[in-house]
């Protein structure tokens, strides 16, 4: 686990698949073609509370929806990558725009398709119901599935390993 702190310590930017990693992997498509998906509030608040300590947040989705506009608006994230099915461009194209090498970036994913970026990522990280390969080349799993606190996990161990997260939490009890 001390491996994993330090490598939590050296981050600088998290980015999140969405599908399978912010929401469960389920798809609600209505008559329309409208694309639904439900988000966590707790991993919401986590990303905020990250943010706040100085750690960008990027987003890259093989999907393209609204919904995932409107709600990493909602989050003030600046780093939208939709549509990337293959995602290490993305990758690379963020890591240049954030200003951060590999190795102080923390990747979190669910399935195969996150793979060549996970094996990059200076933290690789495997949501609880990941895929199996996936969790092999992650250096550390979440306790959570994803859609299911999965991200606030992802947040917490960065904040805590940085030594963000008593202080972040002591201002509620205050």
């Amino acid at each position: 686990m001390q491996d994993i702190q330090d490598k939590a310590r050296q981050v600088k930017l998290v980015i999140f698949d969405v599908d399978g990693v912010l929401t469960d992997g389920s798809l609600f498509i209505g008559d329309d073609g409208e694309e639904y998906k439900a988000f966590n509030s707790k991993d919401g608040h986590g990303m905020k509370m990250l943010q706040s300590t100085g750690v960008e947040i990027g987003i890259i989705t093989g999907r393209t929806s609204n919904v995932v506009e409107h709600r990493m608006e909602s989050l003030g994230i600046k780093y939208v990558y939709q549509g990337r099915l293959e995602k290490l461009p993305a990758f690379e194209d963020l890591c240049q725009r954030a200003g951060v090498r590999p190795e102080q970036v923390a990747y979190v994913g669910d399935d195969v398709v996150d793979l060549p970026i996970l094996v990059r990522a200076g933290l690789a990280i495997a949501v609880n119901d990941a895929h199996d390969l996936v969790k092999q080349h992650s250096h550390w799993h979440t306790p959570h599935d994803g859609g299911r606190g999965a991200a606030r996990d992802v947040c917490e161990l960065i904040m805590r390993a940085q030594g963000h997260l008593d202080t972040l939490l002591q201002r509620y009890l205050d």
